[in-house]
């Protein structure tokens, strides 16, 4: 499809209201994550505001999805896609409700953020933090509210489990988490 076709086709989309929001958020993802080499770099602009926009008004499972399938673009997903870090910290401070507030940014059930906070290691937590777009900050202060480490060393060991996670086995592995969301 032309560029000019396809971002009429967008802006007609984000016309519908908030009901399309999510559709239309998955489809501009979907074209920048494999952006065509004849489309026009300020097209691409305009579609990084488009999902930006949409991104707003969706929920956070949609979010947690948006961020998954951006994975390979882990700066584009940072600039469009809104994070909330400081909830998760909060809570991981008080011991109220990390639980659900870390399966709605994660987009997962909260069986399986109660496994991923349970996990000692802080190997779960450095995965689903990664494959989320998570930054490294907020995976620390996570890491260390949750399971203090007894000696600075073992709070380097955490960390450096964080950075030698590679994205796409991140994104890989928090995708199967979320598809425990769907009945099989």
């Amino acid at each position: 499809m032309p560029a000019s076709d396809k971002l009429s086709h967008l802006l007609e989309l984000a016309d519908q209201g908030p009901a399309l929001r999510a559709a239309l958020a998955e489809e501009v993802a979907d074209l920048l994550a494999a952006w065509p080499p004849d489309y026009p770099q300020s097209m691409r602009e305009a579609c990084e505001a488009l999902l930006a926009k949409a991104a707003r008004d969706i929920d956070t499972s949609t979010q947690a999805r948006l961020r998954v399938q951006l994975y390979g673009h882990p700066a584009l997903a940072q600039r469009v896609l809104p994070r909330v870090s400081q909830p998760l910290i909060e809570a991981a401070r008080s011991g109220n409700g990390l639980t659900t507030i870390l399966a709605e940014n994660l987009g997962v059930d909260q069986k399986v953020a109660g496994q991923i906070l349970d996990d000692e290691s802080g190997a779960k937590l450095a995965v689903a933090c990664k494959g989320a777009c998570i930054d490294r900050a907020t995976f620390s202060a996570l890491a260390l509210l949750t399971h203090p480490a007894p000696d600075r060393s073992q709070a380097f060991v955490m960390l450096d489990t964080f950075d030698n996670v590679p994205v796409a086995e991140a994104s890989r592995k928090l995708r199967h988490w979320q598809s425990d969301l769907v009945p099989a």
